[in-house]
């Protein structure tokens, strides 16, 4: 039982060393990210989770279709899961500012905020995410960054009870 307390106290002390992103981190392009135009339209994605040991748990693809109405961007997100099960997620964000928004979607707690920063997207929110069994309060700490005009490059920190337990890795293509 010790044993156990010693590694995950370990294991949460080394998770909580590692380096995250931040807004103020210098920009490596002159690109500009604005989420309406990125999103409005189709946009395919294709991502995974791995837990904070690195193993790739489960991987999916992603049909978005977005739609700008000048104030409020609507992303309707059809998920296919490898093992062929498949979820829908409606997100309905809102721009706040010149580049701040905030945002709802099923599940979620509360609101999402973001801001966007150069060619650089922060997004944090809480919850409740379906698995395989259930559901699963998680808090996203969501970071996607500008590639090209039609990629969009995302990596999110997941915790569970303020504990990292992994991240999901999503490519996106503007179509």
């Amino acid at each position: 039982m010790m044993l156990r307390i010693f590694l995950v106290l370990a294991i949460g002390l080394v998770a909580a060393c590692t380096g995250k992103p931040q807004l103020e981190d210098a920009q490596l392009s002159e690109r500009k990210l604005n989420l309406e135009e990125f999103f409005d339209g189709q946009v395919l994605a294709y991502g995974q989770f791995q837990d904070v040991f690195g193993t790739v748990r489960r991987r999916f693809d992603v049909e978005i279709n977005g739609t700008w109405d000048g104030q409020t961007l609507t992303l309707v997100e059809d998920f296919i899961y490898e093992d062929a099960s498949t979820e829908q997620r409606v997100w309905t964000l809102v721009k706040t500012g010149e580049d701040t928004w905030s945002g709802t979607a099923p599940g979620v707690i509360g609101e999402a905020t973001g801001e966007e920063r150069g060619d650089t997207f922060n997004w944090q929110y809480q919850i409740d995410l379906p698995v395989p069994d259930g559901t699963l309060r998680v808090t996203f700490d969501d970071w996607m960054w500008l590639l090209s005009e039609d990629r969009l490059l995302n990596r999110a920190y997941m915790k569970r009870a303020g504990i990292d337990i992994g991240d999901v890795i999503i490519t996106f293509e503007k179509q």
